[in-house]
């Protein structure tokens, strides 16, 4: 029988506030009164990708999955809170449609998933070609945020789904959480990477080291997952993991053995390798291709959530490289020098 560490399930603590919207959100969680929520005018003056609304958003849609320490599981149903969530989620969104706003069709956004770029400028590549130890364990520590809860936000859309669409997508899932096999599922392994390479594998340790375009490029998913109006663009969304993950995979796996980050860092990305190869067919077909069957008006809304994850994901990495470049720290707290990550087995 495989058991997890007490400190891998438990609930994270809540992160610090970035800004006056995420003090309030914060406090109201912590026990705070509703009066102290803001409206819609502070949400207005929030920059929609910064650190204050995406850390906001974060508190809100984690309720919505392992919740946090001291914090009671009603607030998850919360009105207020779900007022507030949805004037953040307004700002959000607006500000992604303005951006992807001439974003190409279904068929054209994922041949250009296919296409690897000419100056391979990513953060994999940055990462293969020349990152050290500390460049890896910052990467984990960041990418964390997202693949400690690898596949949930996507099974969601199962609900919403029909036919050849749902089925494939269901499959799909099974992949992602072992086949049945507790040790076997993706954010386990990942969990076993992060050890490996030191980290405290513990869920949600490092939110508070993350920047907002980390924060926002995991909210995406939520935002998509929580709304049936968005089973489209969250189609979209996952069609773009899992299209993108075999290249990139390849290319972490080749510098984590290039720094000798150990078998189960390794591991992870060899898993990917070779099984997102797979989805990526059975995406395309099956997912994408069954949805649109069955409801042919949805596509615009795959093609946004394809190109809204491109930007989200590209603002993360290019934010990561263009740090590194300078010689510096991709985390709001740093890891190398001055203040080192937390480790497995040591207190926040």
């Amino acid at each position: 029988m495989t058991v997890l560490h007490p400190a891998v399930t438990a609930s994270p603590v809540v992160p610090e506030a970035r800004g006056d919207v995420s003090h309030a959100v914060r406090t109201r969680l912590l026990g705070g009164g509703p009066r102290q929520l803001p409206g819609e005018s502070a949400i207005a003056r929030c920059a929609p990708y910064g650190d204050d609304l995406q850390l906001a958003l974060h508190l809100c849609y984690e309720l919505h999955y392992q919740g946090f320490a001291q914090v009671p599981d009603t607030l998850e149903w919360d009105p207020d809170l779900l007022r507030v969530r949805a004037l953040l989620e307004h700002r959000f969104e607006s500000a992604l449609r303005h951006d992807c706003r001439h974003c190409p069709d279904v068929e054209e956004g994922l041949a250009a998933l296919l296409v690897e770029p000419v100056d391979g400028t990513g953060a994999s590549h940055f990462l293969m070609s020349k990152g050290e130890l500390w460049h890896l364990r910052e990467y984990a520590a960041l990418r964390s945020v997202t693949q400690l809860h690898e596949a949930d936000p996507h099974l969601w859309v199962v609900p919403r789904l029909r036919g050849r669409a749902k089925a494939a997508m269901v499959a799909i899932e099974y992949d992602e959480y072992g086949c049945g096999r507790a040790e076997r599922m993706h954010a386990r392994l990942y969990a076993d990477l992060m050890a490996d390479l030191g980290l405290d594998p513990s869920y949600g340790r490092y939110v508070d080291a993350a920047g907002a375009e980390t924060l926002a490029a995991s909210n995406l998913m939520s935002l998509f997952a929580l709304h049936r109006r968005s089973r489209g663009a969250l189609v979209g969304h996952f069609a773009v993991l899992e299209t993108t993950s075999p290249p990139a995979a390849s290319r972490l796996a080749a510098a984590m053995r290039r720094v000798g980050a150990g078998p189960a860092a390794e591991r992870y990305y060899d898993e990917h390798v070779e099984a997102d190869a797979v989805h990526e067919q059975v995406v395309r077909r099956e997912v994408v291709g069954g949805l649109l069957d069955d409801e042919p008006a949805l596509a615009p809304d795959v093609a946004f959530g394809i190109a809204a994850t491109c930007l989200l994901e590209d603002r993360m990495g290019g934010g990561v490289v263009d740090a590194w470049s300078r010689g510096g720290s991709a985390l709001r707290t740093p890891s190398h020098g001055e203040v080192p990550l937390p480790v497995a087995g040591v207190d926040r």
